[in-house]
């Protein structure tokens, strides 16, 4: 065991320096004159840097030199080198122009927007979009943001806060009406009369990580003219996200949220009541194209414009779920459900689509199939659905990398993450064999992994006793990912048990810097995935409704000492009820200790944090085992 602090700090410093892919796109083929072709690959990486406490992005490109169904060969451009922060950014369909959304502060300290257009050899143009006064600032987030080229390749749809009336108090109006008796006509010339009274007016945001977000709309650019326009067409009841253009720019698809009677936090809760809807430019009217019903995300077009897929969850209103994988066809204008939402782990293992959000292009070439990375019981798989025939291939099952994610696919060249609990992420390309032979796909590395060789994992099943069973759901199995030094010599390693939050989210076989970082110091670590968990069926995230606290617990056993670490801005769980927790184990003489970190939220994701969050929890457990071995003394 380690506990000295110099060295735990060395140890979460050396992993610390990993990157981690956080997107990728594939540019447009190249033929040469042998009629071999190339494509090459840009991908930005994020990396902890602990010495300016914050993530850095990074740059970096790969050539991959293939023919039409086979990779060659494939090569690193250059070194990795920092990127200037884009809030957005988007390649045109063509590939020879590309739409950055940034943000610069100007002399007087005030922050202003832009929207650059570059060529490959030049910018072409800067939009001051905050100069322009049409709109609040940029939505940039993964639960409404967009940033889409038409396919013309003349104007650009993005996603902004509605612009807020100026407002003034009921003295200031009457008082400029005073001294100047022609203010009523200086309004009229410099526009709308200001609201009177409504300066301290609260304006609903929509909770963690979407703080500052309250009313979105859907924005429009001419290229050529430079003129937004902001559609007023969205119901007043309707906050629209996720948009993309219709086939032949006729109108805008996206995903409208009601937020009557309240917001409330949207990051966490992907449950919040939505459909998709549709603008029709021409005729400046807005139709709703699914039910209402339930839950709707990830609208995605076909290559050939003929159908648009979703995700669509059921009637279970718990924060995360299994989803269906609906299909609108746009051209009979009829929904069906291409994958319903699975109970009960299927014959072939198959557990249901659990994914947070499709990948932005999943067709294949063929319009067919569609590539989705989702858990499947404690890994996270790549799966690929034929949309005609209802068929769900696995593509990654029985691999030895734990965790898949898709980041593109174009022309079937597909590019995605790998990673396990010993091995970091790194991106790997493959190209998607014809319909029926998908399993036959073969992978080729853009970069050398580098494995951890001081560490094991494997995942363990567990069936709880028959006492623990739910009555309702039956034969419910849950279970853990178990990390193990590799190199301990003095006996069995001390044991971490670490449950998930949400309550309904998943811990998956992938790279994890803290559980990592752990092992590293001489514990085991094993991750719990309880009955309620993702991935294992709908029935298992069914049956911890009214049993949370209990079913959940019980799978998990109950480490005495306790840690609380509490972010002073967290809006999903009010720290005010972290303090009430921290006095009532003062009260009953638990040992307790209480970490308050006042920039952070409910993740304790910023940098500083994480890292001193580490530092803490590694020297709780020294502390721990040492008073054990006191008492057993």
């Amino acid at each position: 065991m380690i506990n000295d602090s110099e060295e735990i700090a060395g140890i979460y410093r050396e992993l610390s320096k990993f990157p981690t892919p956080l997107k990728a796109c594939i540019r447009p083929q190249v033929t040469l004159k042998s009629k071999e072709k190339y494509s090459i690959i840009s991908a930005e990486w994020s990396q902890r840097d602990l010495e300016q406490a914050e993530r850095v992005k990074a740059f970096q490109e790969y050539v991959v030199f293939h023919d039409e169904t086979s990779i060659v060969c494939t090569s690193r451009l250059g070194s990795c080198i920092e990127r200037e922060v884009e809030l957005l950014s988007r390649d045109s369909p063509s590939g020879t122009l590309k739409a950055v959304i940034r943000e610069h502060t100007n002399r007087k300290q005030e922050k202003q927007q832009y929207l650059e257009i570059w060529s490959k050899t030049s910018k072409e143009k800067s939009i001051n979009l905050t100069a322009l006064d049409k709109h609040g600032k940029v939505y940039e987030d993964d639960q409404f943001g967009c940033l889409e080229w038409s396919y013309s390749e003349t104007c650009i749809l993005y996603i902004a806060e509605k612009k807020r009336p100026k407002v003034e108090s009921f003295f200031q109006s009457k008082l400029e009406f005073i001294v100047n008796e022609d203010v009523e006509d200086n309004r009229a010339k410099n526009g709308p009369k200001s609201e009177e009274g409504s300066q301290f007016e609260y304006w609903e945001d929509w909770g963690e990580g979407l703080a500052n977000k309250s009313t979105p709309v859907l924005c429009v650019l001419n290229i050529r003219s430079g003129n937004i326009s902001v559609r007023n067409e969205v119901p007043e009841h309707i906050s629209p996200g996720e948009a993309i253009w219709a086939p032949k720019d006729a109108g805008i698809i996206f995903v409208g949220r009601c937020h009557v009677p309240w917001r409330l936090g949207l990051k966490y809760c992907t449950n919040r009541k939505s459909a998709l809807y549709c603008v029709d430019l021409a005729r400046n009217e807005c139709l709703q194209i699914s039910s209402g019903i339930n839950s709707v995300h990830s609208p995605r077009l076909s290559p050939d414009q003929h159908h648009l897929i979703y995700l669509e969850g059921g009637n279970v209103k718990t924060h995360h779920q299994c989803y269906s994988l609906s299909l609108y066809n746009l051209d009979e204008k009829v929904t069906s459900t291409v994958v319903k939402i699975v109970d009960y782990p299927t014959i072939d293992g198959f557990t249901g689509i659990y994914s947070s959000s499709l990948a932005r292009k999943c067709w294949a070439a063929d319009s067919q199939r569609v590539l989705i990375d989702t858990p499947q019981r404690s890994r996270k798989d790549l799966i690929v659905v034929n949309i005609t025939e209802e068929i769900v291939t696995s593509l990654t099952a029985g691999s030895e990398m734990g965790s898949w994610t898709l980041l593109d696919i174009h022309q079937d060249l597909i590019v995605v993450i790998c990673s396990s609990p010993k091995c970091p992420p790194y991106l790997q390309v493959g190209f998607l064999p014809t319909a029926g032979q998908e399993q036959e796909i073969v992978w080729m590395p853009l970069d050398e992994p580098e494995p951890l060789q001081d560490i094991e994992w494997k995942i363990l099943t567990f069936t709880p006793p028959p006492e623990q069973e739910n009555p309702k759901f039956r034969s419910l199995l849950f279970e853990g990912i178990l990390l193990v030094p590799g190199q301990e010599k003095n006996g069995k390693p001390p044991l971490v048990v670490s449950p998930h939050g949400g309550p309904n989210s998943v811990f998956i076989t992938c790279w994890m810097l803290l559980p990592i970082a752990l092992c590293r110091l001489g514990y085991s670590v094993l991750l719990v995935n309880y009955r309620g968990s993702c991935g294992f069926g709908q029935d298992s995230i069914w049956s911890l409704l009214g049993n949370i606290g209990s079913q959940d617990v019980k799978d998990v056993q109950a480490t005495t000492p306790v840690l609380i670490m509490l972010g002073e801005k967290d809006k999903r769980v009010h720290p005010s009820q972290g303090l009430q927790l921290h006095g009532a184990l003062k009260a009953r003489g638990v040992p307790v200790r209480l970490l308050w970190y006042p920039d952070d939220n409910h993740a304790l994701s910023n940098i500083d944090t994480e890292a001193d969050v580490f530092m803490n929890v590694a020297m709780w457990f020294s502390f721990a085992l040492n008073r054990l071995q006191l008492e057993r003394t």
